[in-house]
C-alpha cells in the first residue's frame, strides 16, 4: 500500500503558490487532489502525489525554494493531534521520540532517527517515496518543518550546529539563511540537522507530564497510530542495506531482529514476497538516482548494491528495456549535462 501523509503537509501551499504566480487550485486539480485538502488537514493523501506537486510548483514557478517557503510559515499546531503531546514533552529528545513512535500519524513515508556521537547528535530524516524520481522539495519541506518544530520547543533563538542536504545548493541561498539559524551544508551524505546533545535534554518551558500522558492516550486511539506494516519495514531496511550489498532476505531479517522463515511468514500474511519488494525498491531508486544528474552511473550502481557497473546496466536493461544512459538522456532536460 502506498504511503500516505496528512493533508496538513500542504499547509501554506496556497499563499506561497500565489506569491510565485501559480494558481494553487489548478495545480491541485492537475495532480488529482480534491481542493478539500486545503481545509481538512486530517485527510490522507498519497505522499508521492504531494512530492510530485511540490516539484511541479517549484519547476513551473522557477522557485527552487518553494517548499522551504511553505516550511517557513509552519506552526506547531500544523502537526494536528500530536501537537498536544509535542508541546508537553519534557525535552526535545522526548519530542523526537514521540515523532518516531507516531510517525505514521503524520507521514508514513518519513523516517526520523537520532544518531548520537558523543556531544553531537544527528537528527536524520529519510523519505521513502515509491516511484518519486525527484524529492528535493519534499526533503526541504521535511527539514524546514523539523527545524521549525525544534524552535517551537527550544525557543526561536535555538541554533543547531548545521543543517545538511544531500542535494546541491540552490542558485540563491537567501531563503535558507533566513529560515535556518545555522550553516547549511549541501551535497552532504544525508538529510538532517546536526545539533548539540545537550540541546536534546534541555527542559522545555511548556512541559506538563500529565497533559503529555493524556495526549498519548488519545493518540493511541487514532487509526493511523499503529506500527508500519512488515512490508513497509522491509522496504525501508532494503534501502538502507543496498549500498552495503547486504539487502538479501537474510540481511534484512537480521536487521529487523527476525529469522528468515519468520520474516517470510509475516510477509506472506500481508500477501507480499521479498523478491518482488526488492525488485520494486530497486526500480524506484534507480529512476530517482538517475534523475539526479549529479549522480554518476557508477554511483547509482553502487547505491543499488551492484559491485560492477556492467551488472547494473544488464539489470536495468532487463527492467526498463533500455540502458541507464539512454533513460537518463530522455528524462533530463537538454540543458543539463549529466556525468558519465
Amino acid at each position: 500500500m502506498a504511503a500516505s501523509v496528512r493533508a496538513a503537509a500542504l499547509a501554506n501551499f496556497v499563499p506561497v503558490a500565489r506569491q510565485v504566480g501559480l494558481d494553487p487550485l489548478a495545480a491541485l486539480r492537475q495532480f488529482g487532489l480534491d481542493p478539500r485538502v486545503l481545509n481538512e488537514p486530517d485527510m490522507r493523501v498519497p505522499a508521492t502525489t504531494v512530492a510530485a506537486l511540490l516539484e511541479y510548483a517549484a519547476e513551473t514557478s522557477k522557485c527552487q525554494t518553494f517548499a522551504l517557503r511553505m516550511a517557513e510559515l509552519r506552526r506547531l499546531s500544523d502537526f494536528g493531534a500530536i501537537s498536544l503531546l509535542l508541546s508537553h514533552e519534557r525535552s526535545l529528545r522526548g519530542v523526537l521520540s514521540a515523532l518516531v513512535r507516531y510517525r505514521s500519524v503524520l507521514n508514513e513515508a518519513l523516517e526520523i532517527r537520532m544518531e548520537e556521537f558523543g556531544e553531537v547528535v544527528i537528527v536524520r530524516e529519510d523519505l521513502f517515496l515509491e516511484g518519486a524520481a525527484k524529492v528535493r522539495q519534499a526533503y526541504e519541506l521535511a527539514l524546514g518543518t523539523m527545524y521549525r518544530m525544534c524552535c517551537a520547543v527550544l525557543g526561536p533563538r535555538w541554533r543547531p550546529l548545521s543543517v545538511h542536504f544531500a542535494h546541491k545548493a540552490p542558485d540563491n541561498l537567501d531563503t535558507h539563511r533566513r529560515l535556518f539559524n545555522a550553516t547549511c551544508v549541501f551535497d552532504a551524505e544525508f538529510y538532517g540537522i546536526l545539533c548539540s546533545a545537550a540541546d536534546l535534554d534541555r527542559q522545555s518551558p511548556t512541559a506538563d507530564p500529565v497533559m503529555a500522558q493524556y495526549a498519548e492516550q488519545f493518540l493511541n486511539t487514532l487509526p493511523n497510530a499503529g506500527r508500519p506494516t512488515v512490508e513497509q519495514d522491509v522496504r525501508r531496511t532494503i534501502q538502507k542495506l543496498l549500498p552495503a550489498q547486504r539487502a538479501s532476505i537474510a540481511g534484512v531479517a537480521a536487521s529487523l531482529g527476525l529469522n528468515v522463515r519468520t520474516l517470510q511468514r509475516r510477509l506472506e500474511s500481508e500477501r507480499a514476497m521479498f523478491g518482488e519488494i526488492l525488485a520494486q525498491v530497486r526500480r524506484e531508486l534507480a529512476t530517482r538516482y538517475l534523475a539526479d544528474n549529479t549522480c554518476s552511473l557508477t554511483d547509482v550502481s553502487a547505491l543499488l548494491g551492484y559491485g560492477q557497473l556492467s551488472s547494473f546496466t544488464r539489470w536495468f536493461g532487463a527492467e526498463f528495456g533500455e540502458s541507464p544512459s539512454v533513460w537518463r538522456e530522455r528524462h533530463i532536460a537538454p540543458q543539463m549535462t549529466p556525468k558519465a
